[in-house]
C-alpha cells in the first residue's frame, strides 16, 4: 500500500510501539539522504498512527523539479491521500526531519493531520514551534498533535553538513571564478 514520489523501497516498517513517534524522524531521514542530490536533505514519510503501516514517503524535490511547493511533506501527504481515497489524514501521523514550513503546517491542517513528528527545529522558518505554532493554533478549525525534536541532533546533523558542503563549493566556485 506504500506510495512514493520517487524514492526506493523504504526500511522496516516501525512497530506499533513506536506509534508515539519513537525511531521515527531516523526512518523519515532515510528518504531525504536519498533524494539529497542538490536538494535541502528533508524527508517525511506518513503513517496510519494505530497500525504503523507507512501509507507514503518523499523527499524534497524543489530544485529538481523546479517547483517552490516541493517539499517533502506536502508530496508525502498527497501520495497518501492518494493511496487513502481520502483527503483527511486524521488517522495519520506525518513525521519530518526538519520541522514544517509555514505553507507545510498550513497544508497539514487542511489535510487535518492526526500528529505532527519531527526532528530538527527550524528557527528560520519552523511554523510548528520555533516562529509559529500553526499546528496547535485554537483559532483554527483543526490543530495536529506536535511532537517535536525527536533524534534532533541527527536530524540536524544531516542539514549541518548540507548547508556546510554547499558553503564549501560556493566558496571554491568564487575562487576559481577569481583566479580566472
Amino acid at each position: 500500500m506504500l506510495a512514493s514520489a520517487a524514492t526506493p523501497r523504504c526500511p522496516p516498517r516501525p512497530t506499533r510501539r513506536r506509534t508515539t513517534g519513537g525511531g521515527w524522524p531516523a526512518r523519515s531521514s532515510s528518504p531525504a539522504t536519498r533524494g539529497a542530490r542538490g536538494e535541502v536533505p528533508v524527508g517525511a514519510v506518513v503513517y496510519l498512527t494505530e497500525t504503523g503501516e507507512r501509507l507514503a514517503e518523499a523527499s524534497n524535490t524543489r530544485e529538481h523539479g523546479h517547483d517552490p511547493t516541493g517539499h517533502a511533506e506536502l508530496t508525502a501527504v498527497r501520495a497518501a491521500a492518494a493511496v487513502l481515497g481520502d483527503w483527511r489524514l486524521n488517522a495519520c501521523t506525518v513525521v519530518v526531519t526538519l520541522e514544517p514550513c509555514t505553507m507545510c503546517a498550513g497544508m497539514l491542517i487542511n489535510a487535518r493531520a492526526g500528529r505532527v513528528v519531527y526532528g530538527a527545529d527550524d528557527p528560520k522558518a519552523g511554523a510548528c514551534r520555533s516562529l509559529y505554532r500553526i499546528t496547535t493554533d485554537p483559532r483554527l478549525n483543526h490543530r495536529c498533535e506536535v511532537v517535536a525534536g525527536l533524534e534532533a541532533d541527527a536530524c540536524g546533523l544531516v542539514l549541518r553538513e548540507f548547508f556546510q558542503r554547499r558553503r564549501e563549493a560556493t566558496r571554491a566556485a568564487q575562487r576559481a571564478s577569481r583566479d580566472a
